[in-house]
């Protein structure tokens, strides 16, 4: 009986606790505009997919594209960073991870070092214009994260 209490007792410890949830992100919530004048109704997307869908919105893309094994930012990068830099200084309670991705043709430690230089010039690029330092991950997938041919590129990603 007494080991009983005891596992009750730690089962119940390892519950999440309230101030835990709290801290999750939010899951996809849909509403629907109810139907008018002959148009169907339409699911709205809430929470961080609506998020994710404004920043790619307002900044053009949420995709930063290098050339072969380059860190380096191009007119065009530049550009979409730059609007990336005014969206999250208008959200600066938003936390972004920074992914860098490489060439699969390449070695798994060449392809892992060429991502994380990639995200770091971003993250680097996103502070110069003002973006808070803590607001902004980096994390390196390398050749992990494979999408066909376009695989020199910097993802941003918006976390919560």
């Amino acid at each position: 009986m007494r080991r009983l209490m005891i596992m009750v007792a730690v089962i119940a410890g390892m519950a999440p606790s309230a101030s835990f949830a709290q801290l999750r992100v939010p899951t996809i919530v849909q509403r629907v505009i109810p139907a008018t004048r002959g148009r169907p109704q339409q699911p709205v997307v809430v929470g961080i997919d609506a998020l994710r869908a404004d920043f790619r919105l307002r900044a053009g893309s949420d995709t930063v594209y290098f050339g072969g094994d380059s860190g380096l930012l191009s007119a065009p990068t530049r550009a979409t960073l730059a609007a990336q830099a005014q969206w999250l200084m208008r959200h600066s309670e938003m936390v972004v991870q920074i992914e860098g991705h490489a060439d699969p043709a390449d070695t798994r430690d060449h392809a892992l070092a060429v991502g994380a230089r990639r995200a770091e010039a971003v993250r680097q690029f996103l502070i110069l214009l003002g973006v808070p330092a803590g607001q902004l991950t980096t994390v390196s997938y390398g050749k992990e994260r494979a999408a066909g041919a376009a695989n020199s590129r910097a993802v941003t990603v918006l976390v919560r």
